[in-house]
């Protein structure tokens, strides 16, 4: 059976996987982010690939603004320094002498999430990652809705939410991911003067009103997001993974209470089931299709 190498680019850690088309994974490896990134990436994967020659392709996913059909990122934030414009496709191609593909890290969760997690054998999903930032990704009648003139489609997170409110690193103010992000909730907690980690936010809320105060406006402003996006993609579910949803059990039944009343109509909304391994999956499924 074919095995494909599926990466996953942050900003602190890459992870690599070979993986084959059932889902198995058959060798995993971290290591941290290094800079400059494209150099370091293709060393890494020469030197994966001395290892496990059988590998037949290589799918990556990676934050920032994507053109996955030239393979090239066209924009990212500092998060990772001097990779705006870098043509990864062609070349790690060269390279390697082996098929690339490249796309945005939360569209690959979405592949993952369709293909062997919570939305398995739906073609119409939306997928978004509460992480340091809020991404998104939208699989419609089985493809991924990607690309675009800027690199920007699917792009959930910088939709205006709050137009002339917190300042975004895209430059404009108000967007989403300034209000459900991990980064966001971090804000929100310093604002009301609380002395208290994320988890512990959460943990307390149930005790504590001025802790339930910020997880109130953090769960509201998540579900205007979703009733959003219902209006525009009328998706068969909604995923939502990320960092965040690891605390989901604190906060999950208040979200669903005001997204109830916001809906157009019904929608199966669900905790992605692959935290963990949902990038390198994703990744590998970008090259999976076809081999």
């Amino acid at each position: 059976m074919t095995k494909v190498l599926g990466i996953d680019i942050g900003g602190t850690k890459i992870r690599m996987g070979i993986i084959d088309a059932n889902g198995e994974i058959f060798y995993d490896e971290q290591v941290p982010t290094a800079f400059p990134l494209y150099a370091y990436l293709e060393q890494q994967v020469l030197r994966l690939l001395a290892l496990h020659p059988e590998v037949a392709a290589i799918g990556i996913g990676t934050h920032g603004f994507v053109d996955p059909k030239e393979g090239r990122v066209i924009y990212a934030t500092d998060i990772l320094p001097g990779w705006s414009g870098t043509a990864v496709k062609q070349q790690l191609e060269k390279a390697t002498g082996k098929r690339v593909e490249l796309e945005n890290d939360a569209n690959c969760v979405a592949l993952a999430e369709s293909k062997f997690g919570a939305a398995k054998g739906l073609d119409r999903v939306v997928c978004l990652t509460l992480g340091t930032g809020l991404g998104g990704g939208v699989l419609w009648d089985g493809q991924l809705l990607s690309g675009g003139r800027h690199g920007g489609a699917g792009e959930l997170g910088h939709m205006l939410l709050y137009p002339g409110g917190v300042l975004c690193p895209c430059g404009r103010k108000g967007c989403g991911e300034q209000y459900v992000s991990g980064t966001a909730i971090r804000r929100r907690i310093k604002e009301a003067g609380l002395n208290v980690t994320p988890q512990e936010l959460f943990g307390n809320a149930a005790t504590d009103p001025a802790c339930m105060q910020v997880v109130e406006g953090f769960t509201a402003d998540l579900a205007f997001i979703v009733s959003s996006l219902q209006a525009a993609f009328d998706m068969d579910m909604m995923i939502i993974g990320g960092g965040v949803s690891e605390s989901a059990e604190f906060w999950w039944e208040l979200f669903l209470q005001k997204l109830e009343p916001q809906l157009l109509n019904p929608l199966a909304v669900e905790i992605a089931q692959f935290e963990n391994d949902a990038g390198i999956l994703g990744a590998a499924l970008l090259v999976l299709k076809e081999n």
